[in-house]
This record gives structure tokens, C-alpha cells and sequence, in this order.
């Protein structure tokens, strides 16, 4: 009989044996090179990268490692300190962190699924009565105590990884919120910075528009006085001197609308309400951009943008899942036992009659799945293959970025020179017009004045705006590499000890007692340095 019985086991476990390299998708070398556990093992998806920048030749692109405080070569202590408030209040850096935090748990989950998954103490106590009214009535006790306490278990072994690959697809996913808190750290640097500059460029464009005003108000004064004085003027000339004059004034307030707008927005990046920000930022010149920007290499994406690894980081815990759900094909082995006590007394309670339990291995196999199993793999491995498209298109799309902030930073500051250049042929030109109509020269043209002063607030303006787009530049190109998530391991951005008073900017302003004196035209702002209109 023993020998009929050890037949049976061998031939049991010999069919299980060739059910299993049958119905699997691993095969038994795999099963071992892979750790012994079944399905494919995750290695990083090739991305395609650039050898070099496009402006690599270019002398002031140079190459260079440290991006972490990227926003400190614009020299400027106001942004420094809003950066760093920034850093220690804005709220959805604090839910990033939270979902660190949440994936550190579900880590900590997955590590508990390696270890027996089901242990269940219990006890309980009851007064049971029996009826006396049935043929098969003892004479013993009606009524009697019954007492009884047991724990059991129930433990899956990770026979074909599964638990092993969902620790494995925790550590990715936990490794993405990290990334996840880096981007959103990168972006919150950047916008920062870029609203900071839009500021300070708004800012530039308002004292502009506002010392033309008072240079057309002084000519509008002029042609009036000059109207009702006799002398060579016409109500055509002070018409077209009162449209102007509104004209330039009217782009004020809209100016002062997209002021409005970006201040309300740094507010939100630093976790505060809207306010007005004047006595933290006062007034200011546009953040001067340095000559060079370092740019180093574009294989340095991979490493550096926290998007980028975060793409890479949640491909990984995708195969990971493909194993998970490969090891649906086959039986799921696991241990189980119950160890119990159960008598009418307490006081024997724990004696050895009243100990009862149970102890041994069991299988659980879902044999006919209709293709429920095989499909799921399926499902698994083309959202992993999803995954890795987008991984690879997001490597694609950081390099766009930084190409784009490059060529920009470039050409705006070849752009400001030539701007430079007009706004200060313009200015001249309105000088030599003032000078012609004080001097009451009848070469002197209303109309002529009227486009050449249009035409330098226009280029004014623009000059302003593309020392702005500069800086845009510059701060564009530092995000799209990914720098200043490293802060993080610093600590953060160091808090200036005491904040600095609000930077103000005195405009040049000379009276103007008589109708025939020549006012205080603004020069153009000088091609590199601060503008000499500048004290």
C-alpha cells in the first residue's frame, strides 16, 4: 500500500511538473536566471539624444556641471529670497512631498506581503444551554461554560515572485514620486524666476510709457502756448499733440493690468494669498542675464531631468507587472495552520486535552481562465511598451525645450543689440525735432515729429522687452536641462539673514519753468550695463 501511495505522489508531482513548463510563459532557465521568478526581467529602454546642441559652437554656450542654484548668476537678492520662500511654502511642492510619503507606504506593504499574509488571533467566551427535549439528551449539565482561544496562519510562499517583482515595482514607483517632487521643485524655480522678470520687465515698460508722457505732455504745453501766443501753430498740430499724448498714456493701465496679474501669480508660487508686493520687491531693473550660459551636454538629460527619469522610473514599475501577472498561470502554494484551545473551564483552558490545530501545504490553481490570465499579461506588457514611447518622447521633447531656450537666449541679446541701436537713432531724432521747434526753424514738421516720437516709445518698449526675453531665455534653458532640484539635498535655498529693502529706481526728472525749454528726453538704454537714465 505504502508503495502504491509513493507511486501515485511521483506521478502527481511528475504530470505537475510538465503542467507547469506547458501552461507557463517562462521557461525553467528563465525561472533561474531570472531569480526564480517568472516573467521578463526590466532593463532601461534605449532613447535617442542628441551628440551635441545645435549652438554647441557658439563661445558663450560653454559646457559645465553645476546647474543647483541656477537663478544666483543673474545677481539679484530679491529673487534669491523669493526663491527661497518659495521653496519653503509653495503648496504643491507640499503635495508632491505627500505622495512620497504615500509611496513609502505602499512600499512598506508590498515588503509585508513577503512574510506570512494572514495571522488571526481569536477568543471568545459563551453560556450555552441544551435541550432536554431531543432522544439523544445526556444526563450531563443543561447549561455550561464554554471557552476557547486559537491563532492561525496563512502564508503564500513567493515561489514564482510575485511578492518579490511588487516590492521591486514599489521601489520604482516610490523612486517616480521622488522624480515627481524634483519636476515639480524645477518648475516651481523656473516659474518663479520667470514671473519675477516678467515683473521687472512690466515694471520697465510702465517708467517708459510714463516719461514719454511727461515728454509729449511738454510738447502738447508747448503747441498750445504757441497757438495762443500767434506764433507758428496750428489747433491740427495741438489735436494731433493731445492724441498722442493719450494714445502713449492709454498703454499704461493695460500694463499695469499684466503687473497685476503676474505679482497675484508669485504670491500663489509662495503660498500666499494675493498681495501687494511693493514692499518686498519694490522697483528694480530687468535681472541682467550673464554673457555665457552653461549648457554642458545633451546626454546629461537622462540624468538631470527629473521628468525624464521619472518616465523611466514608472516604465520599471510597469514590467514589473507583467511578472505579477504571468505568475497568475501557476498554482499559488502556500502553508496554513490553526493552533487552538477549547474547554467548558477557564482554568483548563491551556491543558493539554484541550489543545486542538492543524498544519500542512496547500495549492490553489486556476486551471480554466478562458484566457482571462494570458490576456492580462498581454494587457500588462503593452502598457509597459506604452510607457517606454513615452519615456522616449519625453527625452525628445527635453531636448526641444533646451534647444528652444538656447537659440533664444542667443538671439535675444543679438536682437537687443540692434534694438539698442534704433532706440538710440530714435531719441536723437526727437531731440533734433525738440531743438527745430524751439528754435521755431520752419523746417520743423508736426506730422514728421509726431511718427518719429511714436517710433521710439514703440522701439523703447521693445528694447525693454527684449532684455526681458533675455533673461526668459536663460531661465528657459536652465529649466529644460532640469536644474536646481539638487537644492533639495542642500536643504533647500539658504534664507537671506536679514530681507532687503525694496529696491526703488529714481527717475530723472527736471522742471520745466519755461514753454521754449527743451525737456528731459530719455535716452536710450545703453547697449550692456544699466541704463544711463539711471541713477
Amino acid at each position: 500500500m505504502r508503495c502504491a501511495s509513493r507511486t501515485r505522489q511521483t506521478a502527481l508531482a511528475t504530470a505537475a511538473a510538465v503542467l507547469l513548463c506547458c501552461c507557463g510563459c517562462t521557461g525553467p532557465v528563465e525561472y533561474v536566471r531570472n531569480g526564480f521568478k517568472v516573467g521578463p526581467n526590466y532593463g532601461p529602454p534605449p532613447a535617442s539624444v542628441a551628440e551635441h546642441w545645435i549652438d554647441a559652437s557658439d563661445i558663450r554656450a560653454r559646457a559645465g556641471e553645476d546647474l543647483s542654484r541656477w537663478w544666483t548668476v543673474f545677481n539679484d537678492a530679491t529673487l534669491n529670497r523669493l526663491v527661497a520662500m518659495a521653496y519653503g511654502q509653495n503648496l504643491s511642492l507640499r503635495e508632491a512631498g505627500f505622495r512620497v510619503l504615500q509611496a513609502r507606504a505602499q512600499r512598506g506593504i508590498a515588503v509585508g506581503e513577503l512574510f506570512p499574509q494572514q495571522q488571526d488571533a481569536s477568543g471568545g467566551y459563551s453560556r450555552e444551554a441544551r435541550t432536554k427535549n431531543t432522544a439523544f439528551f445526556s444526563p450531563a449539565k443543561q447549561f455550561f461554560d464554554q471557552w476557547n482561544m486559537g491563532f492561525s496562519l496563512a502564508w503564500e510562499l513567493d515561489f514564482w515572485g510575485r511578492f518579490r517583482r511588487a516590492v521591486a515595482a514599489a521601489d520604482a514607483q516610490l523612486d517616480a514620486s521622488v522624480e515627481d517632487y524634483d519636476e515639480v521643485l524645477v518648475t516651481l524655480l523656473g516659474d518663479v524666476a520667470a514671473n519675477y522678470v516678467q515683473i521687472r520687465t512690466l515694471q520697465e515698460r510702465i517708467r517708459l510709457l510714463r516719461h514719454n508722457v511727461e515728454i509729449q505732455r511738454w510738447v502738447l504745453n508747448l503747441f498750445q502756448q504757441r497757438l495762443r501766443g500767434g506764433f507758428r501753430a496750428t489747433k491740427l498740430d495741438v489735436d494731433q499733440a493731445i492724441s498722442t499724448v493719450e494714445q502713449t498714456e492709454a498703454g499704461i493701465p493695460e500694463l499695469q493690468i499684466s503687473l497685476r496679474q503676474a505679482t497675484n501669480r508669485l504670491c500663489i508660487l509662495m503660498g500666499m494669498p494675493p498681495a501687494d508686493l511693493a514692499n518686498l520687491i519694490g522697483e528694480d531693473r530687468i535681472p541682467a542675464a550673464p554673457a555665457e550660459v552653461v549648457i554642458g551636454i545633451p546626454a546629461e538629460l537622462l540624468r538631470r531631468r527629473p521628468d525624464v527619469r521619472r518616465a523611466e522610473r514608472l516604465a520599471a514599475a510597469q514590467a514589473e507587472q507583467i511578472g505579477i501577472a504571468e505568475t497568475d498561470l501557476y498554482p499559488a502554494i502556500s502553508i496554513n495552520g490553526t493552533l487552538g484551545y477549547q474547554a467548558r473551564n477557564f482554568s483548563e483552558l491551556f491543558s493539554g486535552k484541550s489543545l486542538n490545530g492543524n498544519f500542512g501545504p496547500s495549492f490553489q490553481w486556476n486551471l480554466l481562465n478562458y484566457g482571462r490570465i494570458s490576456n492580462n499579461v498581454r494587457l500588462q506588457d503593452a502598457w509597459f511598451q506604452e510607457l517606454v514611447v513615452t519615456y522616449q518622447l519625453k527625452v525628445l521633447t527635453a531636448n526641444e525645450e533646451a534647444e528652444n531656450g538656447i537659440v533664444t537666449f542667443l538671439r535675444a541679446k543679438q536682437r537687443e543689440l540692434h534694438l539698442a541701436k534704433s532706440a538710440d537713432a530714435a531719441t536723437d531724432a526727437v531731440n533734433t525735432m525738440l531743438l527745430q521747434y524751439t528754435a521755431g526753424k520752419a523746417e520743423a514738421d508736426f506730422n514728421r515729429y509726431a511718427l518719429i516720437e511714436q517710433n521710439r516709445v514703440q522701439q523703447q518698449d521693445l528694447l525693454a522687452q527684449s532684455r526681458g526675453e533675455i533673461a526668459q531665455g536663460l531661465i528657459q534653458v536652465y529649466r529644460a536641462l532640469g536644474g536646481g532640484w539638487e537644492v533639495r539635498l542642500e536643504g533647500g535655498p539658504a534664507m537671506p539673514a536679514e530681507p532687503p529693502s525694496p529696491p526703488k529706481i529714481s527717475e530723472e526728472r527736471s522742471p520745466l519753468p519755461g514753454a521754449l525749454r527743451i525737456p528731459p528726453v530719455l535716452p536710450a538704454p545703453a547697449k550692456n550695463g544699466p541704463n544711463p537714465a539711471r541713477p
